[in-house]
């Protein structure tokens, strides 16, 4: 079994932020924000990439049982097709370190660069791989996100939405060419632009 990141580095009220999203051609950009409880240790948290499914779906209710504070958020499609994909990951990040129930003393951000916060921030390359509050917040997105392609993929039939959860896959791209996009297409995005405009994706 993987033994996942060591428990051990936690730091008090340090919040860990990620996202899940930015690559897709439809669906919101999905955001999460935990503090976790130095005191009631996790098992096996690890970049969410790096996870099966089924241990993805454990850890995502452990998470919510045991962290001292939680929040999913996002920007909808709307946004990203206003502010560009980057602002509006950076809006739901934000929108996902308002949320805690707790405020943190810092929040620690997956990637290289930070939204602008209430609270001091530094950005951490790879960090769902390296710190155990990234991890959780990147398992807490994916998870959501993934449960939202599913009912996305029901709402619109015949995209696979649930298997390549919005990415630009062949299957998807043949899909958009057939079925023309959907209300949940990201019309900023090239191959969806293309399509608009009549020209090939």
């Amino acid at each position: 079994m993987q033994l996942g990141l060591d428990f051990a580095l936690v730091e008090e009220l340090v919040a860990g932020v990620d996202e899940v999203g930015r690559g897709p051609l439809c669906g919101a950009v999905v955001t999460a924000a935990v503090i976790l409880d130095p005191q009631r240790p996790i098992q096996g948290l690890n970049d969410s990439k790096q996870l099966s499914e089924a241990r993805r779906e454990h850890l995502f209710d452990e998470i919510r049982e045991k962290a001292l504070a939680w929040c999913i958020a996002r920007a909808e499609v709307e946004e990203i097709d206003r502010l560009n994909i980057l602002q509006a990951t950076m809006l739901a990040m934000q929108r996902a370190v308002a949320g805690l129930s707790v405020t943190p003393k810092l929040a620690l951000i997956d990637g290289n660069r930070c939204p602008k916060l209430q609270v001091p921030a530094a950005p951490v390359v790879k960090g769902d791989s390296r710190v155990p509050a990234i991890a959780a917040a990147s398992i807490l997105a994916k998870v959501s996100r993934d449960r939202e392609m599913l009912e996305l993929d029901r709402q619109y039939p015949g995209y696979g939405i649930a298997g390549h959860k919005g990415y630009p896959t062949r299957e998807h791209l043949e899909a958009l060419r057939r079925l023309g996009p959907t209300p949940i297409h990201r019309r900023s995005f090239g191959p969806v632009r293309a399509l608009l405009e009549g020209r090939p994706c």
